[in-house]
Protein backbone atom coordinates (compact mmCIF):
# COMPACT_ATOMS: atom_id res chain seq x y z
CA UNK A 1 0.00 0.00 0.00
CA UNK A 2 2.97 2.27 0.43
CA UNK A 3 4.40 2.18 -3.14
CA UNK A 4 0.59 2.84 -4.58
CA UNK A 5 0.15 5.80 -2.38
CA UNK A 6 3.22 7.22 -3.14
CA UNK A 7 2.92 6.33 -6.98
CA UNK A 8 -0.54 7.89 -6.98
CA UNK A 9 1.31 10.92 -5.04
CA UNK A 10 4.48 11.46 -7.50
CA UNK A 11 1.77 10.50 -10.71
CA UNK A 12 -0.16 13.40 -9.77
CA UNK A 13 2.54 15.84 -8.64
CA UNK A 14 4.19 15.33 -12.11
CA UNK A 15 0.76 16.00 -13.71
CA UNK A 16 0.41 18.95 -12.00
CA UNK A 17 3.66 20.15 -12.34
CA UNK A 18 3.96 19.04 -16.18
CA UNK A 19 0.09 21.16 -16.74
CA UNK A 20 0.82 24.11 -13.79
CA UNK A 21 4.19 25.31 -13.00
CA UNK A 22 5.72 26.03 -16.37
CA UNK A 23 7.78 28.96 -14.46
CA UNK A 24 8.91 26.55 -11.71
CA UNK A 25 7.25 29.79 -9.53
CA UNK A 26 5.67 26.59 -6.81
CA UNK A 27 8.68 24.30 -6.86
CA UNK A 28 6.39 21.14 -8.09
CA UNK A 29 9.52 19.76 -9.65
CA UNK A 30 10.65 18.90 -6.14
CA UNK A 31 7.73 17.59 -4.90
CA UNK A 32 7.50 15.08 -7.81
CA UNK A 33 11.00 14.51 -7.58
CA UNK A 34 10.48 13.59 -3.73
CA UNK A 35 7.66 11.79 -4.02
CA UNK A 36 9.68 9.60 -7.37
CA UNK A 37 12.15 9.18 -4.66
CA UNK A 38 9.76 7.92 -2.02
CA UNK A 39 8.37 5.12 -4.66
CA UNK A 40 11.45 3.93 -5.89
CA UNK A 41 12.44 3.41 -2.00
CA UNK A 42 9.13 1.18 -1.48
CA UNK A 43 9.42 -0.28 -4.73
CA UNK A 44 13.11 -1.81 -3.39
CA UNK A 45 11.62 -2.24 -0.39
CA UNK A 46 9.16 -4.84 -2.10
CA UNK A 47 11.90 -6.45 -4.18
CA UNK A 48 13.84 -7.20 -1.44
CA UNK A 49 10.87 -8.10 0.88
CA UNK A 50 9.58 -10.54 -2.29
CA UNK A 51 13.06 -12.05 -2.29
CA UNK A 52 12.97 -13.05 1.38
CA UNK A 53 9.28 -13.66 1.73
CA UNK A 54 8.39 -15.27 -2.04
CA UNK A 55 4.35 -15.76 -2.85
CA UNK A 56 3.43 -15.10 0.99
CA UNK A 57 4.37 -11.22 0.42
CA UNK A 58 0.82 -10.94 -1.59
CA UNK A 59 -1.46 -12.34 1.41
CA UNK A 60 -1.47 -9.71 3.94
CA UNK A 61 -3.55 -9.56 6.63
CA UNK A 62 -6.07 -6.75 7.13
CA UNK A 63 -4.41 -4.61 10.08
CA UNK A 64 -0.90 -4.80 7.87
CA UNK A 65 -2.81 -3.00 4.84
CA UNK A 66 -4.10 -0.32 7.07
CA UNK A 67 -0.53 0.19 8.71
CA UNK A 68 0.99 0.60 5.39
CA UNK A 69 -1.78 3.05 4.21
CA UNK A 70 -1.28 4.63 7.17
CA UNK A 71 2.58 5.10 6.55
CA UNK A 72 2.27 5.92 3.16
CA UNK A 73 -0.14 8.43 4.24
CA UNK A 74 2.50 9.78 6.69
CA UNK A 75 5.03 9.83 3.97
CA UNK A 76 2.92 12.06 1.37
CA UNK A 77 2.51 14.05 4.46
CA UNK A 78 5.91 14.74 5.27
CA UNK A 79 6.30 15.45 1.71
CA UNK A 80 3.70 17.98 1.29
CA UNK A 81 5.05 19.60 4.80
CA UNK A 82 9.40 19.37 3.41
CA UNK A 83 7.43 21.27 0.33
CA UNK A 84 5.75 23.77 2.25
CA UNK A 85 8.94 24.51 4.11
CA UNK A 86 10.73 24.95 0.90
CA UNK A 87 8.09 27.21 -0.47
CA UNK A 88 8.60 29.37 2.91
CA UNK A 89 12.06 30.07 2.62
CA UNK A 90 12.36 30.47 -1.53
CA UNK A 91 9.31 33.21 -1.33
CA UNK A 92 9.08 32.54 -5.06
CA UNK A 93 5.92 35.22 -5.24
CA UNK A 94 7.26 37.11 -2.95
CA UNK A 95 4.20 36.72 -0.67
CA UNK A 96 6.32 35.83 2.64
CA UNK A 97 8.62 38.83 2.08
CA UNK A 98 5.45 41.07 1.48
CA UNK A 99 3.53 40.38 4.78
CA UNK A 100 6.85 41.06 6.86
CA UNK A 101 7.51 44.12 5.43
CA UNK A 102 3.86 45.40 6.06
CA UNK A 103 3.61 43.41 9.88
CA UNK A 104 7.11 45.66 10.44
CA UNK A 105 5.57 49.24 9.74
Amino acid sequence: MTLLITVFAAIVSTIMWYKKDPGQDMKLGTLSLMFWGASLMWLVDAIVEYSELGAMYFIQEPADMLNDSFLGLSVVALGLVIWLVILLIKDPRGIVQAALIKKSR
